[in-house]
């Protein structure tokens, strides 16, 4: 664990990082450390309220050292929920990721349905099932059900047509899990300026374009899932 010291200038925050080389330099040891890109910053106001647990003296925090300690880092870290990202307040996140379901987010509109039947028809040619929020009712709130479909998902569909806000919250979360996010829209003017550096299939919702869709669909569940 790097820390600044408290006190100090600069940003007084704890990194969790690994020694990758010590060595000696003169009268001196070099130790060569990189810090783990995965595992957010933890303030030391946090550091110090367990201190006990990690063995650090207060007056450590002031003085700049290493030191060695008898304690399983990742453990007290886990204990005390340091070292991991906040979790949303407004609905809660599945556990598991079921490997056969692509969820489709987009608006709930008639004139949509027949996009949303193409989209079912591709994950059905490629073994997987697809569905959107209004096939399920698990829960008395409507985001629940929807955050269960996208922390559940394999592969998130996301249709912007229309620049349907719900959609792009939506979308934002899928993007935020790390889920494998495929952008469809029938109009490029929809797809905004922060996801337009974003691959996305610009179809038209007539027969031929939804038979195009379906193509290019199951082509990417291929590319994303592996599956023959």
């Amino acid at each position: 664990m790097f820390v600044s010291e408290t006190g100090g200038l600069g940003d007084e925050i704890g990194r969790i990082g690994t020694i990758t080389r010590i060595r000696v330099v003169g009268r001196n040891y070099q130790i060569d450390y990189t810090l783990d890109p995965d595992i957010p910053g933890i303030p030391n106001a946090k550091l110090e309220e367990i201190a006990a647990d990690l063995e650090i003296a207060g007056f450590e925090y002031q003085r700049t050292h290493w030191a060695i300690k008898e304690v399983d880092l990742f453990r007290v870290l886990l204990k005390h929920g340091a070292g991991q990202r906040p979790k949303p307040k407004v609905f809660q996140l599945p556990d598991q990721i079921d490997d056969n379901l692509v969820s489709v987010m987009m608006p709930f509109d008639a004139a949509f349905n027949s996009v949303y039947e193409t989209l079912q028809a591709a994950a059905h040619e490629i073994g997987m099932r697809c569905k959107r929020a209004d096939d399920i009712w698990e829960t008395d709130t409507v985001i629940q059900d929807v955050a269960n479909l996208i922390g559940r998902a394999r592969v998130v569909i996301c249709d912007l047509t229309g620049r349907n806000p719900n959609v792009f919250y939506e979308t934002g979360i899928a993007h935020t899990l790390g889920r494998d996010v495929v952008l469809i829209t029938q109009s490029a003017g929809d797809v905004p300026f922060d996801v337009g550096h974003i691959r996305y299939l610009r179809y038209l919702n007539n027969g031929e374009g939804r038979t195009r869709l379906q193509e290019e669909i199951v082509r990417r569940l291929h590319t994303l899932t592996g599956r023959d």
